[in-house]
């Protein structure tokens, strides 16, 4: 059951009252007061059905991990917004945890970023079925303006932007005769051609047609590729557009790049910021054999792919801080409500903020609480969420110019939300750094050499088995590094280092 009342934000005691009357039915109940104590009833009341949709399988769920696990064992669950919360929390606000998956990555991203001294990153997680993108400028990128499947979602989430294009993509011909890639995906079953069972080409077919995957070291050797099945499902494509067996696998490859080329653009360019002045951090199953390329197209002359990249998302779900994320309207103006006054209001939130996370088991010591205000100029319909210090005012129209392209300092400012976050930080784990570098690969590292098509032509390319490689190692291209849960491909237009936290730093030359 989800209850929301349209003032509940200012008074949720009519809301705590329907509560009330429901305890005897044991249904579930979610408040809007609870889940989002803010204006826009429409956002508010969606945000609250979602959760009441989700929030009994969620107790199901998790109910049954807790029963298997053993005594002393806890469980937290990752957030959309780039933190965990306890497993009870999650069973009770299940709508926080909606995308979880790709946020656990950019997490991971920004922690692994920090120790590589990178912190400007755009982040690229290439999965089967679709590629996901985030902007890190030096923290997360979040969002009050999320959707799923047409409905609001007014948690904060982190900025990821996604689109149909990953492994498993089917190629295909339109109506006008134009290759098209995805959104459509052959899954996992029947997968790609080469799994065996599929019948549509896909983007791992041309990766694999191409020479870029090497089938007997796909996941370390455990799944052998088909090669042999793609030839007559490529000459029949060519033949039907018009091209050669190459120009159509290269194709493919093309087209996914560049629908993955916008999407980075739509999470940098259109949002003020300046590609060539991030480092590319690639992650997830395919992400390898596509970021030099990517990185090229976007002129990013920096790529790092760190180490077992197909599971990065579940190392970034370790590295998260616990969060805790509070708000409530206010509706002030910059003339009848000084700094002082609001810095009053966060005294509650704060202090929930500080108890809520002592329930998650953090000290005190370890809690850091950040203070936010959604602002706007008087007459607008959305906000932008802005840092609270004592330059709070100009630091809106700072950033209402870097969003928007302009500033009007002339209109009254409106302060429309605070929010707070409490961030609890627990012990994380840490690279280990190389003590030493070397700069010639060791001679073991080596697997061999073969033709790999890169512009249509064949070039002969190093295969070198990336867990043999030292801090220090450097790779020219075109080269090929092969690990189990993914595989590099260092085009000929690039060079490569090992750092001394066994990342793959690719460098593009041209």
């Amino acid at each position: 059951m989800a209850v929301s009342f349209i003032f509940s934000f200012a008074n949720p005691s009519y809301e705590k009252k329907i509560e009330k009357l429901l305890e005897n039915t044991k249904v579930p109940v979610s408040l809007s007061n609870e889940i989002l104590a803010e204006f826009r009833e429409f956002e508010r009341t969606s945000t609250t059905v979602l959760n009441a949709y989700v929030s009994p399988k969620m107790h199901q769920y998790i109910g049954h991990l807790m029963s298997e696990m053993a005594k002393g064992d806890s469980l937290s669950i990752m957030q959309s917004n780039g933190g965990s919360i306890s497993a009870e929390t999650a069973m009770q606000e299940s709508v926080r945890t909606i995308l979880s998956g790709p946020a656990g990555g950019v997490v991971g991203a920004l922690e692994i970023g920090k120790m590589a001294g990178n912190n400007h990153l755009i982040t690229f997680d290439m999965g089967g079925t679709s590629t996901d993108v985030s902007l890190v400028d030096e923290s997360l990128s979040l969002t009050m303006e999320s959707e799923i499947s047409g409905y609001p979602i007014k948690v904060p989430m982190i900025d990821i932007y996604t689109v149909g294009a990953g492994g498993g993509s089917i190629a295909s011909v339109d109506v006008g005769g134009s290759l098209e890639v995805g959104p459509e995906s052959a899954g996992a079953d029947p997968g790609p051609i080469c799994y065996g069972k599929g019948d549509q080409i896909t983007v791992t077919d041309a990766n694999l047609y191409l020479g870029r995957l090497i089938p007997e070291h796909f996941l370390g050797g455990s799944m052998a590729l088909q090669a042999e099945r793609l030839d007559g499902f490529f000459q029949q494509m060519a033949k039907q557009i018009g091209l050669s067996h190459i120009e159509l696998a290269e194709g493919i490859l093309s087209v996914a790049n560049t629908a993955m080329e916008k999407a980075i653009r739509v999470i940098s360019v259109e949002k003020g910021y300046d590609p060539r002045e991030f480092v590319l951090f690639s992650f997830g199953g395919a992400g390898g054999m596509h970021c030099g390329f990517l990185a090229k197209l976007l002129n990013i002359p920096k790529v790092l792919v760190p180490q077992n990249p197909g599971i990065l998302s579940a190392i970034g779900m370790i590295m998260a801080d616990v969060i805790k994320d509070y708000s409530f309207t206010v509706m002030r103006n910059q003339l009848n409500c000084s700094a002082d006054e609001l810095s009053s209001l966060f005294e509650d939130l704060e202090k929930r903020g500080l108890y809520d996370l002592s329930k998650e088991g953090i000290r005190e010591e370890n809690v850091r609480l950040e203070r936010f205000l959604d602002m706007r100029y008087q007459g607008q319909s959305y906000e932008i969420i802005v840092p609270f210090d004592h330059s709070y005012i100009s630091d809106f129209h700072s950033l209402h110019q870097k969003t928007y392209g302009y500033r009007n300092e002339d209109k009254i400012v409106e302060i429309v939300n605070i929010r707070m976050r409490a961030r609890g930080i627990p012990e994380k784990p840490r690279l280990q750094k190389a003590r030493e570098m070397k700069e010639h690969p060791p001679a073991e590292a080596l697997i061999g050499e073969r033709g790999v098509v890169f512009d249509q032509r064949v070039k002969k390319t190093q295969i070198l088995a990336r867990d043999k490689l030292l801090s220090g190692n450097r790779i020219s291209g075109p080269a090929i590094l092969v690990e189990y849960s993914s595989t590099i491909v260092i085009p000929p237009f690039a060079e490569a280092k090992v750092d001394e936290y066994g990342n793959v730093i690719i460098e593009i030359m041209e």
